[in-house]
C-alpha cells in the first residue's frame, strides 16, 4: 500500500487504474482508425464507433441483431463506420448508395466476406473469386440454374415438398417450423442439386455437420481450440471427406450425357468452357451450392409460413388464383376411411406402394413424421422420393387425408405455369422484402470513393444493408412496415424500381440461384394453401432474429399443421 494512503483510498486507486487503462486503450484504438483515413481526400470518415480494441463492436452486433444497425443508423445516418469480425466496416443504407456499390463491382469495390467465411468455404468458390475468375465461374455455374436445369429440378422439388408437408400434417404434436424448413431445404440441396443417395442416419448426420459449418461462418478469425473458426474448419473437413467420396463415385460412373443434378451440370459446363475442375474445386463448389440453397431458403420458407399465417386473406387470394389457372384441384371427399389412392415410394432399386395402414404402422412413434420404408422393415433407411403413379386420376403429389377428409391435389407444375401466377409472385416478393433472409452483403473498397459526403477509404470493408434499405425506401406507397403483396402489382411504382428492392443483391454479383429459390418458395406456397391449414401452438408469435440469417429466436415458431377438410376446400 502506498505510503500515506488509507485502505479505502488504495482500493479506489486500484480500481481506477484499470478503468483509466481501458479508457486509454479505447481512445488509442479509435485514434488508430481515424489516422487510417485517406489524406488525399478532403472528405471526413463516416461517423460511428470502432468499439473495443480488436473485438470492435462484434459482440454488440451479435447480441443486438437488427437493433444494432437500426440504432446506429438513427444516430449516425445512412452511412456509418464500425468494426466487426476483425475489420473496419462502413455500413451503408439507401437505394442510391447501394446502387453505387453494386454497380461498382470490380472498379470501386470487390467482394469481401469475413476472414472466417473465406477460410471455411475455401478459395475456389464463386463467393470468394474476383475479376475474370469470377466471370468464368459464374458462366460455368449459370448452367446449373438455366431454364432447362430448373425444369428438370421442378417435379422432383415438388415431390420432396409434398412429402415433407405430408409429414408435418400427420404429426400429432407441434412442428418447429425453422428446423423442419431446414430439413426440407437440405433434402432439396443434397438429393436434387447434388444427387446424393443417403441413408436416413447419414442424411441427419450430414445436415448436423453442415449446420455446424454455417453457424461458424461469421466468427472471429481465431483458429484456437474451442473457437467458432476451429469448429467451422472441423465441420468443413468432415463435409469435404464425404463429398470427395461421393464425387469419386460420380466420376467413376463416367456418363458425360448425364445432367441429372447440379454437380453433373457443373462438370459438363466446365468442360464446355475449356476447364477441368480439380477435386478441391468440386468439393468447395458442392459445399457452396448447399450453403446457397440451405439456410437462406429455409429462412425464407419460415418467413413465408409465418406471414401467411398472419394474413389469411392472402392465402385466400392465392387459392383463388390457383383455381383460376386450374392448379388447385380437390378430389371427391372420402366418405369413410382413407383415400383409395396409395402413395408410391421410389427407392434407388424399386417402387412399392405404401397404403395409409402402412403409414400408420410406420408412424407408431408419433414423434417422427412418416418415413420411407425398406423391403423387410418399416424403419427409416434411405432418402427416398415420393412419386404418384401416372395412371391415377390425380397426377400431382397428394396429401394422404385422414378419415372423412379429402385428398387435395396440385397439378404438375412447370416454370411456364408458375410464371402465370402473378399474385403468388407478388406474395413471394413481399415476403422477401419484409424479411429478407440475409441482412446485407460485404465488399472491400478497391479505391477511396465518396458516399453521402464521406470518404470510404481504400481497403475498408463495406457492408450494404438489404433490410434497412427495404424498411426506409421512400418509393413505397403503403407503409414499408406493412405486409402488402399488391405493392408489386402492375402499375405500382414499387414494381418498377431497381435498388430499393434487393433481396438477391444486384449487379455482377446478384444471386445466381434466385430463380431456383423463388421456384422453391412458390412450390411450397402452392402445396401449403392447397393441402393444409396451420395455426400457432404457442400463445403468441416468436421474436425474429436477423443476424446472420433471419430466423425465429430459439426455434420459437411452433405450429400445428392439419390436412384441409372438404368444407374448407369448398369454401376456399
Amino acid at each position: 500500500m502506498p505510503a500515506g494512503l488509507s485502505w479505502p483510498e488504495a482500493a479506489a486507486l486500484g480500481l481506477l487504474a484499470p478503468v483509466l487503462l481501458v479508457t486509454l486503450c479505447r481512445h488509442l484504438w479509435a485514434l488508430r482508425w481515424n489516422l487510417s483515413r485517406d489524406r488525399a481526400s478532403a472528405l471526413p470518415l463516416p461517423k460511428g464507433s470502432m468499439g473495443w480494441p480488436f473485438f470492435g463492436e462484434t459482440l454488440h452486433w451479435l447480441l443486438q441483431g437488427s437493433r444494432f444497425h437500426s440504432s446506429r443508423r438513427e444516430r449516425y445516418g445512412n452511412v456509418f463506420k464500425t468494426h466487426l469480425l476483425g475489420r473496419p466496416v462502413v455500413r451503408v443504407t439507401g437505394a442510391e448508395n447501394i446502387r453505387k456499390i453494386l454497380l461498382g463491382e470490380h472498379t470501386l469495390v470487390s467482394t469481401q466476406w469475413p476472414q472466417s467465411t473465406q477460410i471455411i468455404l475455401g478459395s475456389h468458390t464463386l463467393l470468394s473469386s474476383t475479376g475474370d475468375l469470377h466471370r468464368q465461374r459464374r458462366k460455368i455455374l449459370a448452367r446449373v440454374f438455366s431454364r432447362a436445369a430448373l425444369e428438370s429440378y421442378l417435379p422432383r422439388i415438388q415431390k420432396v415438398v409434398s412429402w415433407e408437408l405430408r409429414g408435418w400434417c400427420m404429426e400429432p404434436g407441434s412442428i418447429a417450423v425453422y428446423s423442419s424448413a431446414k430439413t426440407l431445404t437440405f433434402r432439396i440441396a443434397a438429393r436434387i442439386l447434388l444427387g446424393l443417395r443417403l441413408e436416413e442416419k447419414q442424411f441427419k448426420d450430414l445436415a448436423k455437420t453442415f449446420e455446424q459449418l454455417v453457424e461458424n461462418l461469421f466468427s472471429l478469425p481465431l483458429n484456437i481450440p474451442f473457437s467458432g473458426l476451429r469448429k467451422g474448419i472441423k465441420a468443413r473437413d468432415m463435409l469435404h471427406k464425404f463429398m470427395e467420396k461421393a464425387i469419386q463415385e460420380k466420376l467413376q460412373r463416367n456418363n458425360p450425357e448425364d445432367d441429372s443434378d447440379a454437380l453433373d451440370f457443373i462438370m459438363n459446363s466446365a468442360k464446355e468452357h475449356g476447364k477441368e475442375f480439380t477435386m478441391q474445386e468440386l468439393k468447395e463448389s458442392a459445399i457452396e451450392l448447399i450453403f446457397a440453397a440451405f439456410f437462406t431458403t429455409a429462412s425464407a420458407s419460415t418467413s413465408l409460413i409465418l406471414l401467411l399465417l398472419k394474413h389469411p386473406s392472402v392465402i385466400e387470394k392465392i387459392r383463388q388464383e390457383l383455381m383460376s389457372h386450374e392448379l388447385y384441384q380437390q378430389s371427391q371427399c372420402c366418405p369413410a376411411g382413407p383415400c383409395l389412392d396409395t402413395l408410391t415410394i421410389q427407392s434407388r432399386d424399386r417402387e412399392k406402394p405404401l397404403s395409409r395402414s402402412m403409414v400408420k404402422d410406420l408412424h407408431k412413434d408419433q414423434s417422427q413424421p412418416p418415413a420411407p420404408v425398406e423391403e423387410d422393415s418399416l424403419q427409416p433407411s434411405a432418402l427416398l422420393e415420393p412419386s404418384v403413379p401416372r395412371s391415377k386420376p390425380c397426377t400431382g403429389p397428394q396429401l394422404m387425408a385422414p378419415a372423412g377428409q379429402s385428398c387435395h391435389c396440385t397439378s404438375d407444375i412447370s416454370l411456364e405455369k408458375l410464371s402465370r401466377l402473378r399474385y403468388l409472385d407478388c406474395v413471394i416478393k413481399e415476403v422477401l422484402r419484409v424479411l429478407p433472409p440475409v441482412s446485407g452483403g460485404y465488399r472491400t473498397a478497391l479505391q477511396t470513393f465518396e458516399l453521402d459526403g464521406y470518404q470510404i477509404p481504400k481497403g475498408w470493408s463495406v457492408m450494404y444493408s438489404i433490410r434497412d434499405t427495404h424498411e426506409t425506401a421512400a418509393v413505397y406507397q403503403s407503409a414499408p412496415s406493412s405486409f402488402d403483396p399488391d405493392r408489386f402489382g402492375a402499375g405500382r411504382p414499387e414494381a418498377a424500381g431497381r435498388f430499393h428492392y434487393i433481396p438477391f443483391g444486384g449487379g455482377a454479383r446478384s444471386c445466381i440461384g434466385k430463380e431456383l429459390a423463388q421456384a422453391i418458395l412458390k412450390l411450397l406456397a402452392i402445396e401449403l394453401v392447397s393441402t393444409a391449414r396451420w395455426e400457432l401452438a404457442t400463445p403468441g408469435y416468436p421474436t425474429m432474429q436477423t443476424v446472420p440469417i433471419v430466423h425465429p429466436v430459439d426455434d420459437g415458431l411452433q405450429l400445428y399443421f392439419h390436412p384441409l377438410q372438404c368444407s374448407q376446400g369448398h369454401e376456399a
